[in-house]
């Protein structure tokens, strides 16, 4: 069958992550998605390397691995829409989309014709998703947004990073630009939302996604701790706020993660390091009493797993039912057996390069699966084919067109 996603069209006028990512998964569903960039540069990232693409034609660099992540199944179109030619050639493609994405600063578009209010009035059926960083209305909304310092400004930094009086205490950032990342999830969510709602009324409406809120609305359990509880979390590395133990340990070779959910779990984890005796201890026998015991009970278990192996303890805590796990670099992650088992890097083609290595959806559909049609394009290599399948323009149009840089 089709993929679920087929008989869309996504006109793409994001750049860098957040909104690549939104119309990445699009068009891994099946929508076909047309990315607007700029003449000569294109999108940010394609300069945002090392490492880039080994291009075979050139023996050149080409594209950064960067823009790779989050460019596959989409089509390059080189517009410049700062010229009334090159607006007038997206409005017309507009005309013919169910979805524009964009994440340029609030009004940004609007110069151009191309913000929400205008485009709606040449197609009321289009969702129009903007993505920026503290969204349209607000004290804020002018600002740039950038994934860093959303992460610091929502709180997340606050709560991830050694706590304070251990070596290296101090605010970390997650090691992906995650505020990015959940807001084209979410953007996905919203645009979808919004294409089940125009199935009964015909219209389409504006998303409105800002990074911002995405990052505060994900701090979840840490949110609710303060809001519910009213003490500001502090920093634990690696430690969880409400279960113990939740953390790495040390062994004998490195590290490991135990991640204990009940109490029956953490009694078989005390047996398997000889310290039986401290899972019927009162100050430990309930998740609660844990929590309130934190360093002594991490010193005890601590004291006990740096005598065996990391894949000692691993063999023995998966016999046991303890869930737990090394802690591991990517080239371990993709040699895992169990990630080689779902194909979670697959090859695609790439014109350049011969074939590029890509991170699979992890969506899984069991009757409309997702579609990997193509790597990620190079600037500009569909522009001409996109203006004469689209836009019914002829050869002598673009060449035109070309010559004066408007393509």
């Amino acid at each position: 069958m089709a993929p679920p996603l087929s008989h869309l069209t996504v006109l793409d006028l994001s750049r860098v992550l957040a909104g690549p990512w939104a119309s990445q998964i699009l068009g891994d569903l099946g929508a076909e998605v047309i990315k607007i960039e700029r003449p000569a540069s294109g999108d940010d990232t394609r300069a945002w390397g090392p490492p880039f693409l080994h291009d075979r034609n050139t023996g050149l660099d080409g594209d950064a691995a960067y823009y790779l992540c989050t460019n596959r199944n989409k089509e390059s179109v080189t517009v410049d829409f700062t010229t009334p030619q090159g607006r007038t050639i997206v409005e017309r493609l507009a005309a013919r989309a169910d979805i524009v994405l964009e994440n340029f600063k609030v009004g940004g578009l609007e110069a151009y014709g191309l913000d929400y209010a205008s485009l709606r009035k040449i197609n009321p059926r289009l969702i129009y998703c903007s993505i920026t960083g503290f969204g349209q209305p607000g004290p804020y909304a002018a600002r740039p947004g950038y994934d860093f310092l959303i992460q610091a400004m929502g709180g997340l930094m606050s709560v991830t990073g050694r706590k304070d009086g251990e070596p290296g205490a101090g605010p970390q950032k997650a090691g992906v630009a995650l505020a990015d990342i959940l807001t084209g999830l979410y953007a996905v969510i919203g645009i979808l939302a919004a294409l089940a709602e125009r199935e009964r009324s015909g219209a389409g409406q504006h998303v409105d996604v800002a990074l911002l809120d995405v990052q505060v609305a994900c701090l979840a359990n840490q949110a609710m701790n303060y809001l519910v509880g009213g003490a500001v979390p502090q920093r634990l590395g690696n430690a969880h706020p409400n279960i113990v133990p939740y953390q790495d340990l040390p062994t004998s070779d490195g590290d490991m993660v135990v991640a204990v959910g009940t109490d029956a779990q953490f009694a078989r984890l005390c047996a398997e390091a000889g310290l039986a005796g401290v899972a019927e201890d009162a100050r430990f026998a309930t998740n609660q009493a844990r929590v309130a015991n934190r360093t002594t009970l991490i010193e005890l278990l601590a004291g006990a797993t740096i005598a065996r192996t990391t894949s000692d303890w691993m063999a023995r805590l998966e016999r046991a039912g303890v869930p737990c796990g090394p802690i591991n670099g990517l080239d371990a992650v993709f040699a895992d057996p169990q990630v080689r088992a779902r194909n979670l890097r697959i090859d695609l083609p790439h014109a350049a390069a011969g074939t590029v290595p890509q991170l699979a959806s992890p969506l899984r559909l069991s009757k409309t699966p997702v579609s990997y049609r193509a790597g990620p394009p190079l600037l500009g290599q569909h522009t001409r084919t996109v203006l004469e399948r689209l836009l019914g323009m002829n050869a002598a149009e673009i060449d035109a067109l070309a010559a004066r840089n408007i393509i």
